[in-house]
């Protein structure tokens, strides 16, 4: 199965499930749909269709790793910041870190490879997820991320995803 909404009915929380979560908080967001999307690559090709002139726009790359402790961690950083997992791991005061599988992917965060998210944190919060955020989010107007699915976009406001954390009582450890 790839990580599109087609199969959004397998995993533990649809993408429509999430969104709909989000319209009852009444957190505001603007919803993208385009082709899968795997990498940052694959990203660039599309973003410019539904970004908006001016704003300041955080767009994310997101690591699912685990360290040497067998312990979880969910890293969401700025797109085009270049990343190497031991100096990674040394600035998180984290041992040796590696990419945890794809079956461990679904079981702990609840998504497929591709459409990994700060948004998975609604299954990670329960599963002792370690969850860090580029200190960029702090300046950006507006963050874009998949909402569980490869094939969506959200836009949230900088307040918006916090709210949403706050609502998963998601702590964030800024990077």
């Amino acid at each position: 199965m790839d990580a599109s909404s087609q199969f959004q009915d397998s995993l533990p929380v649809s993408s429509d499930m999430l969104l709909a979560q989000l319209d009852a908080w009444g957190i505001k967001y603007r919803l993208h749909s385009h082709v899968a999307l795997r990498t940052v690559e694959d990203a660039k090709a599309v973003e410019a269709g539904f970004m908006q002139a001016g704003e300041r726009a955080l767009r994310l790359k997101n690591l699912y790793l685990r360290d040497k402790k067998k312990r979880n961690h969910l890293v969401s950083l700025e797109q085009d910041r270049d990343i190497d997992l031991k100096s990674l791991a040394a600035d998180l005061g984290l041992g040796k870190l590696s990419f945890g599988s794809a079956e461990r992917l679904l079981e702990i965060l609840g998504v497929r490879p591709g459409a990994v998210t700060p948004l998975a944190m609604v299954n990670g919060v329960n599963q002792d997820v370690h969850f860090y955020m580029d200190k960029a989010a702090q300046q950006a107007e507006v963050i874009y991320m998949h909402p569980l699915v490869n094939d969506r976009t959200v836009a949230l406001t900088r307040q918006a995803f916090l709210d949403v954390m706050d609502r998963l009582n998601v702590t964030i450890i800024w990077v």
